[in-house]
């Protein structure tokens, strides 16, 4: 019990490190990701808004199928369905620029699809950060974001994260 607290209260405070767009956006998209809030409702606070909402609830559309099929052995076959949709839409995330480091994209999507996923995160994020689609500063950015431990991890937890950022409705001033 002990252990999860304290595995907990690191997940805290490593979100609490983010960039406070990153937050909004990681909490935003878990909502649409794993269908928690209608997010039309909690997010958008403009007609561009309701748009990206829209986009993204597009783009996360194979989420749920994605889960399904995180490779589990060093077979080619599923690599290639399962990294092409995923880099998809990691695609998708980067390009918002809302995320700004590996940290950020690491901590959404061992959300969005389990720890099962950790193994494929770095070579997904590099990947989709180098896509042309993403500008050159963001995708400088990006890339030097990625640790090389990171890059080069021998192995990864298959702990769940316990920790999920949700919307907080900031009370007005009596």
């Amino acid at each position: 019990m002990a252990g999860t607290a304290s595995m907990s209260i690191n997940e805290m405070r490593e979100f609490a490190s983010f960039e406070a767009g990153e937050q909004r956006y990681i909490k935003r998209a878990l909502d649409i990701g794993l269908g928690r809030h209608d997010a039309f409702k909690l997010w958008a606070r403009d007609e561009d808004e309701n748009t990206e909402i829209r986009r993204q609830y597009i783009a996360y559309q194979e989420l749920k199928a994605l889960r399904d099929v995180i490779p589990q052995d060093d077979t080619l076959e599923p690599i290639t369905v399962f990294v092409g949709r995923l880099m998809r839409i990691a695609a998708f995330d980067l390009g918002q620029e809302k995320l700004t480091s590996f940290s950020a994209f690491r901590f959404l999507y061992e959300r969005l699809l389990g720890a099962d996923v950790r193994p494929w995160l770095p070579s997904v994020f590099c990947s989709a950060a180098a896509l042309p689609q993403i500008r050159p500063d963001h995708r400088k950015t990006l890339l030097q974001s990625l640790s090389e431990a990171a890059a080069t991890a021998p192995g990864w937890s298959t702990r769940e994260p316990n920790f999920y950022p949700e919307y907080v409705e900031v009370a007005e001033a009596a």
